[in-house]
């Protein structure tokens, strides 16, 4: 039996995609639970039947959009060289603020950076994603380490945090109308900053040394 309130064909994944949206350009707190239900085409008590609270709605909002929307931090992991993990998640993250589909920016920087009190939880939550994100990319890097992709010297917490640091400045200056190309000059000279800095080898310098052995 359906629950009280829900209209019939419902599509609760078509609805949390409106949801995201409306997260997305109006933050949480901007975003009330008329907006919210209004977007997704249901009323108020069907969206607590589905979603629970706002905060259980933003949460599963936020998991949609790290699924579907940075999926390409999950390719950028996946590549075989530091050089490559770092400059495709720089390049990639690139497009994905600058979206004509989507709000500019990021879900996670203006669904809450500052939240007041009674919503500090909202802050927090989105705060450790982050720190989630960048803690993946320090793994990931250290490895690079201990494979020798990396020289001994590199420190992948650092190098992480500096990598995480530019892709969120860049979010921001996307949010307010700085032009693709004009962060993709950014990430270069950030991408050239990370090579400098941690001693990886460019593309060319890894395929010369895969042929010596």
């Amino acid at each position: 039996m359906p629950q009280r309130g829900r209209p019939r064909g419902f599509d609760a994944d078509e609805a949390l995609e409106r949801a995201v949206e409306v997260f997305w350009r109006q933050g949480y707190e901007g975003a009330s639970v008329s907006d919210l239900s209004e977007a997704m085409g249901i009323n108020k008590p069907s969206l607590y039947a589905a979603f629970g609270s706002k905060e259980e709605l933003f949460r599963k909002a936020v998991a949609l959009y790290a699924e579907k929307d940075m999926g390409y931090a999950r390719d950028a992991f996946a590549q075989p060289t530091a050089y490559e993990v770092v400059a495709t998640l720089l390049r990639e993250n690139v497009v994905a603020v600058t979206r004509t589909d989507r709000p500019a920016g990021c879900l996670s920087i203006q669904g809450g950076t500052s939240c007041s009190t009674e919503n500090a939880s909202i802050a927090g939550f989105l705060a450790t994603s982050r720190l989630g994100g960048e803690g993946a990319l320090a793994d990931r890097l250290a490895r690079a380490v201990a494979e020798g992709d990396l020289p001994a010297h590199a420190d992948p917490v650092a190098l992480a945090r500096f990598v995480m640091i530019v892709t969120e400045g860049q979010a921001v200056h996307a949010a307010a109308g700085v032009s693709r190309e004009d962060l993709r000059q950014t990430a270069e000279i950030a991408l050239a900053g990370f090579v400098a800095a941690s001693g990886a080898r460019l593309p060319e310098q890894a395929a010369d040394r895969g042929a010596v052995r």
